[in-house]
């Protein structure tokens, strides 16, 4: 009868302890956002990222806009109203950081 319990403890200890956080990986960090880095935009433009508005207007064209984006292929425009003063296609992996430097004749000197 001692050998059972001793049994049964030494069991139940195993199951108890199997749901330990000791026994289990951690699961991997989730990977860096990717990101566009957008300079040089025109005064009151906006930026779009696959036809959707992703920045706000432009105060400035010497202040970069961040724009976190999934990984992937993507459409960054520039627009100022209805006209697009600037489009680039491009892939972004997870964890890059890709500028986009705008070049319209709204902010050439």
């Amino acid at each position: 009868m001692k050998y059972f319990t001793v049994l049964t403890f030494g069991m139940l200890s195993a199951c108890a302890l199997s749901g330990c956080s000791w026994f289990h990986r951690k699961p991997p960090p989730p990977p860096d956002p990717a990101e566009f880095i957008v300079t040089g935009a025109p005064t009151g433009s906006v930026v779009f990222v696959d036809d959707v508005q992703r920045g706000h207007a432009a105060e400035s064209n010497d202040r970069s806009q961040e724009i976190h984006v999934t990984q992937g292929e993507h459409t960054v425009e520039v627009r100022f109203g209805d006209t697009v003063v600037y489009r680039e296609n491009t892939y972004i992996k997870n964890g890059e950081r890709i500028v986009v430097t705008v070049l319209s004749g709204s902010n050439r000197e």
